[in-house]
């Protein structure tokens, strides 16, 4: 037999529903159809047979994600077998790893959100007002 034999033929949409990058079908379809799936580079339609060795690079969110396909499979099995079918480029790790530094650094770099002062703080606002000459308003 040859290994086109061996391997059943699975559709690019039901390999990413299997590989769990996708709660459903439907979803794979509609990313691939929205040119967020490419398949060796090139736009694809949800048909496409998948082969082993085939580069996928696929957009969720703010995260890209470039895959090289190890095996083929066209069952949604649990995460860890899920995870066997796929294997993260070095780059894409990278490029990942990267960008979620720079938004968790953008996060922390962002003022809290304004809360009401308590206690002692308003004691100390008013002492500096009171220092500095200002009145406050009559409530």
């Amino acid at each position: 037999m040859t290994d086109t034999q061996e391997q059943p033929q699975v559709r690019l949409d039901k390999w990413l529903w299997a590989a769990r990058f996708f709660k459903t079908r439907s979803l794979a379809k509609g990313a691939i159809e929205g040119g967020k799936v490419h398949y060796n580079g090139h736009r694809t339609k949800p048909g496409k047979i998948v082969e082993v060795g085939a580069t996928v690079r696929l957009r969720q969110g703010w995260q890209e994600k470039s895959v090289k396909v190890v095996m083929i499979s066209d069952q949604r099995r649990g995460a860890p077998e899920a995870q066997q079918l796929y294997a993260e480029t070095d780059e894409s790790l990278q490029k990942r790893e990267e960008d979620a530094w720079q938004r968790k650094s953008l996060q922390a770099s962002q003022l809290p959100p304004a809360r009401r002062p308590n206690k002692k703080q308003r004691r100390e606002i008013q002492r500096i007002k009171h220092q500095t000459g200002e009145t406050e308003p009559p409530l």
